[in-house]
């Protein structure tokens, strides 16, 4: 049996899934939609920290919310996003 997509994105991005949910508490987060990956389904990108600041990319299915992918930051979307200019902790 494949491993599972918590699985996989920790071993690629080095966050769970389980932590990356975390987002959703951050009354900060920015959401908006991914038009570039959303061909067969309405996906969404959501920065937010947990933590650290963080990128989660994921779907609407029925009342549920679906985790596709999620990695941290990069210094861009910090930039943008939290003003980031190369501040500890972001």
């Amino acid at each position: 049996m494949g491993r599972s997509k918590n699985e996989l994105n920790l071993k690629k991005h080095g966050l769970s899934l389980k932590t990356a949910r975390l987002v959703f508490a951050d009354k900060n987060r920015l959401e908006w939609p991914d038009t570039v990956h959303s061909d067969e389904e309405e996906r969404y990108k959501v920065l937010g920290k947990v933590g650290k600041v963080i990128l989660v990319i994921c779907t609407n299915r029925g009342e549920a919310v679906r985790l596709i992918s999620a990695r941290k930051a990069t210094v861009k979307e910090k930039e943008v996003c939290y003003g980031y200019s190369g501040s500890v902790g972001l």
